[in-house]
């Protein structure tokens, strides 16, 4: 049985909604989309696209009248990975979708991991593409990666009481209802950090959580936006939801 049968079988009929946030990534997506659907053909793919300049939005929106279901959101211009991933999370609850699986559009996020997130699912409420359980590795990272990666996932256990391992990546399944509990207009993290964030608010309204080991691979275009600015600024942003929990719920 292969990845694909086995996953059609367990979805049970399920409406799937792979999301992808995009800000120039035309030569990464053109691969990425035919790549999706052979691991999850039955799957609705969306595109919120950040204004791109090297035209990954309109290379997107060529692709539409031939492929059904794949959906574009075209945002006015860079707006934050935090707010991009709001938006794809909102389409999906108000389309009715099931199940929302989200990967970075560069392929350091393999697709053919998505059967095994999606499976995940069945019996929690979140699965997370983990880089750092048994069975996951990173390819392509040097020293300075690697402690800004590990240090960011040991902040984010220790200041929102997260039990998982791997924090801060994006390659995960959720169970849109469960996202609908959640009014995602009020997060404060519009970066990187809304990756932590968002496993801190499905944990506050009983989430469950599995990971799900994967091999992180370097892009094969373009290059990483992720900085030492933005780790600082998420570090931040995590010890203010770290007070936040501390105040009375309404």
């Amino acid at each position: 049985m292969t990845d694909t049968e086995s996953t059609s079988e367990s979805n049970n009929g399920q409406r799937t909604l792979v999301t992808l946030c995009t800000y120039n990534e035309r030569e990464n997506i053109e691969l990425l989309l035919p790549e999706i659907w052979q691991h999850l053909p039955e799957a609705h793919v969306l595109v919120v696209d950040d204004n791109s300049p090297d035209g990954t939005g309109e290379y997107v929106a060529s692709l539409q009248p031939t492929h059904p279901n794949l959906h574009l959101l075209q945002r006015a211009g860079k707006l934050g990975l935090g707010t991009a991933t709001v938006a794809a999370f909102q389409y999906g609850i108000d389309n009715g979708f099931d199940l929302l699986a989200n990967l970075d559009a560069d392929f350091s996020h393999p697709p053919r991991f998505l059967p095994a997130l999606v499976r995940g699912v069945e019996s929690f409420d979140v699965a997370i593409g983990s880089r750092y359980v048994s069975g996951g590795k990173v390819d392509g990272w040097g020293l300075g990666r690697h402690f800004m990666s590990r240090s960011i996932n040991l902040y984010a256990r220790l200041m929102l009481g997260l039990s998982t391992k791997d924090n801060s990546g994006s390659f995960r399944c959720y169970r849109v209802n469960k996202l609908a509990e959640f009014d995602w207009s009020k997060s404060r993290a519009k970066g990187y950090a809304f990756q932590e964030e968002i496993l801190f608010r499905l944990k506050n309204v009983g989430c469950t959580f599995t990971e799900v080991p994967i091999h992180f691979e370097e892009r094969r275009f373009g290059h990483t936006k992720i900085s030492w600015k933005e780790a600082v600024s998420a570090g931040i942003v995590l010890c203010q939801l770290r007070l936040e929990s501390f105040l009375p719920r309404r």
